[in-house]
């Protein structure tokens, strides 16, 4: 399957061993909240992730899934480690973070998130959308890797019923990415993960942008 019909795809040795590097030595300063493996609006508070999510290798990866100006719409840090272990139910990201609220047929519910407003969009704003999962550590099996549902973002939105149902009858991929490589996806593709089992970390810089032209003075709001 192309990436159209899959909806992800993995991509080795995207980023430089160096910038890798460089990324962690300023990642790992960072402090995280008790049971929790991650920090949103990451760019905002390491000048190094917004470098990298504006660089020129990351950009000419995004413009070639998406038709329009690609903006970034949310970066979060992940670190699963032995200390912040977890594991991720299988589920579709269908939120956005945006400047303020508006009106807009297909846009809601609205809620409130680490002190940002996020809306569901309609499936159109999801299908100008990709993901770019930046990894800083070798993601296996054993540490927690992603896994996903291929081609189960054609659908659009599901019901939890039918997110089940794929979860029990659908095959299954697990996303192994080298360091410095990336998983690259459609948001609203079912994906999970799974407790790591290994004494290692799984360290990811979670970038998400969008080509969609939200209403006249309205921002995204990674």
């Amino acid at each position: 399957m192309n990436f159209d019909e899959s909806g992800f795809e993995v991509r080795e040795d995207l980023v430089a061993p160096d910038v890798v590097r460089t990324l962690l030595a300023e990642l790992t300063l960072l402090k995280l909240e008790p049971l929790r493996g991650g920090i949103r609006r990451i760019e905002q508070r390491v000048p190094q992730v917004a470098s990298l999510a504006k660089s020129s290798v990351i950009m000419s990866v995004v413009r070639k899934y998406l038709s329009g100006q690609p903006e970034l719409v949310r970066a979060i840090y992940f670190d699963k480690s032995p200390d912040n272990n977890w594991f991720v139910t299988w589920h579709q990201d269908k939120t956005v973070a945006v400047s303020s609220r508006f009106k807009a047929d297909g846009w809601g519910p609205w809620s409130i998130k680490s002190g940002a407003l996020h809306v569901q969009p309609p499936v159109e704003v999801l299908k100008k959308m990709v993901t770019i999962r930046v990894h800083l550590d070798d993601a296996t099996v054993s540490n927690g890797c992603l896994k996903v549902i291929p081609g189960s973002h054609s659908p659009g939105i599901l019901t939890t019923e039918e997110v089940q149902d794929k979860a029990r009858q659908a095959p299954t991929v697990y996303c192994e990415v080298p360091a410095g490589g990336a998983v690259i996806m459609r948001p609203h593709i079912l994906h999970a993960s799974e407790k790591s089992a290994a004494p290692i970390p799984r360290r990811i810089l979670h970038f998400e942008y969008s080509s969609y032209k939200l209403p006249k003075g309205i921002t995204w709001s990674p």
